[in-house]
C-alpha cells in the first residue's frame, strides 16, 4: 500500500477515537511527494470508514488523479495550507465539539494545562472571515494568511484546522487543542480559571511535554487504541 494513503487512513481512524469524527465531515490531507497535490479521503465517508480504497490524490487545482469517489468540497483549506507552509506535510480540518464551542467565545486561550501550552504565547489565530465552507481557492489562501506560522487555529461558526510537520504532529495538534478548548470550558463555567502558565512556563512546558517523542508517543497510543 502507498504509505501517504496508508497515513490518511490511520489519521482519520485517530481522529475517530479521539472523538473529532463528525459523520461524514470533516478531512485530513498528507501533501504528495511527487509534488501533485494532496492525498485525502473522498467525499461521503466517516472517519473510521476511511479504508485504503476511499483515498484520493487530488491536484492542486483539485482534479481528482487518483482514486474513487468525489473529492470534498473544502480541499482548499489543504492546498492554500501547504502553498505557503512548505514545512507542513499534514493539514487536518474537523468540527470538534469543545473547539467549536470555545472558538465563539472570543477569548484568549489559557495554558491551564498541558494541551495549552502549544496555542498560546501568542494565543491561537482565528480565521473569521466566514464561518461557511472554505471552497474557493482565495478562501484558502486567506485561512493559510490568517493560520501563518502556528500549529492551528480556530474557524468560529465552524471548526478548526491543525498542521504538522507529519501525520504524527497535524493529530495531535488537532487532538490537544480540543482538549485545551475543553478543559477551559469546564473551567469557565466553574467560574474561572484564575491561574495559567506564564510565557515563561509556557517555553518550558512546551520543551519539556511536547517534544517529538512525546507527540511520537501520543500517536502511537492513539493508532494503537484505533486496533483494539
Amino acid at each position: 500500500m502507498n504509505e501517504q494513503v496508508a497515513d490518511v487512513v490511520r489519521a482519520h481512524h485517530a481522529l475517530a477515537v479521539a472523538g473529532q469524527d463528525d459523520m461524514v465531515w470533516g478531512h485530513v490531507s498528507i501533501r504528495d511527494r511527487a509534488g501533485r497535490g494532496i492525498w485525502m479521503k473522498a467525499a461521503g465517508w466517516g472517519f473510521e470508514e476511511v479504508e485504503p480504497d476511499r483515498v484520493l490524490l487530488v491536484s492542486w487545482d483539485g482534479e481528482v488523479l487518483e482514486g474513487e469517489g468525489k473529492r470534498h468540497i473544502e480541499y482548499p483549506i489543504h492546498t492554500g495550507v501547504m502553498a505557503v507552509r512548505s514545512d507542513v506535510d499534514c493539514v487536518i480540518h474537523t468540527h470538534a465539539t469543545a473547539a467549536s464551542a470555545f472558538a465563539s467565545l472570543e477569548v484568549p486561550i489559557r495554558a491551564i494545562n498541558h494541551d495549552g501550552v502549544l496555542f498560546t504565547e501568542p494565543d491561537i489565530p482565528r480565521f473569521t472571515r466566514t464561518g461557511s465552507l472554505i471552497r474557493t481557492q482565495e478562501l484558502g489562501e486567506s485561512l493559510a494568511e490568517t493560520l501563518g506560522d502556528a500549529r492551528a487555529c480556530l474557524i468560529p461558526q465552524h471548526g478548526l484546522v491543525a498542521v504538522g510537520t507529519d501525520v504524527a504532529h497535524a493529530v495531535m495538534h488537532a487532538v490537544l487543542l480540543d482538549r485545551a478548548c475543553g478543559i477551559q470550558l469546564t473551567a469557565m463555567a466553574a467560574g474561572g480559571p484564575k491561574r495559567w502558565s506564564d510565557p515563561a512556563e509556557v517555553a518550558l512546558k512546551t520543551a519539556e511535554c511536547w517534544p517529538p517523542s512525546q507527540i511520537e508517543a501520543g500517536w502511537n497510543y492513539l493508532a494503537r487504541k484505533t486496533r483494539r
